[in-house]
């Protein structure tokens, strides 16, 4: 995959709509979620830092040049360092942290801070992010608080990650300020450590297919 600024990044997180949040366990299948998710034509991750295989896995995936590929749950400066050298395209946190935000501005690479708040989109805004992450969607009011926050923010788009499933992925995509939506439920982590990536690369297809009936 050619060398994308910014724009082309979030473009592309906005073209896809639906980003798979994985949790990697052991590095060495990082190569194999990869061929799951291009095989299911979904060819985007989020690889959170909840583990310690995460910035390995973000090479290994990063490297295969198919897979545009983030890291996610990025808490501090030195975890954008450690996922930008290991080849991310874009950064994500739960929360809004000024110093991850400028960090991940000094090294060129998009970032999606987590907002759920008036003030919190504010001081995003602030900073000059204009696509932020609503986390955790479903225990901060779901479809209808982000349908309320948007309201004023015309110019500021979410990306709600956490409770989301098949069941509501509709809510969300409905609202016009929804830039693209966090799942998990593709790439289930015990699938996933298990090496059954041919389960993955169906339910990745499935989510897919349930994306063009909402298109």
């Amino acid at each position: 995959m050619a060398t994308l600024d910014n724009g082309d990044v979030l473009a592309q997180l906005g073209t896809h709509r639906l980003v798979p949040v994985v949790v990697l366990d052991d590095a060495g299948a990082a190569d194999g979620l990869a061929g799951a998710l291009v095989a299911g034509g979904l060819p985007v991750a989020e690889v959170t830092f909840r583990t310690a295989a995460a910035a390995e896995s973000i090479r290994v995936m990063a490297a295969r040049g198919d897979v545009l590929v983030g890291a996610g749950t990025v808490l501090t400066v030195a975890q954008v360092d450690a996922a930008v050298d290991a080849g991310a395209s874009y950064v994500v946190s739960p929360g809004l942290s000024r110093a991850v935000v400028e960090r991940c501005q000094e090294r060129g690479v998009a970032v999606l801070p987590g907002a759920v708040t008036a003030s919190e989109v504010m001081a995003a805004l602030e900073l000059g992010v204009s696509t932020v992450k609503f986390f955790p969607a479903g225990t901060s009011g779901g479809a209808a608080a982000v349908k309320a926050l948007a309201a004023p923010f015309g110019g500021v788009s979410f990306v709600p990650t956490g409770g989301i499933g098949p069941d509501n992925l509709h809510e969300y995509l409905s609202i016009s300020a929804v830039h693209a939506v966090g799942g998990s439920w593709m790439v289930p982590r015990d699938l996933v450590a298990a090496g059954k990536f041919d389960e993955v690369s169906a339910l990745v297809a499935q989510a897919v297919a349930l994306l063009a009936k909402e298109a």
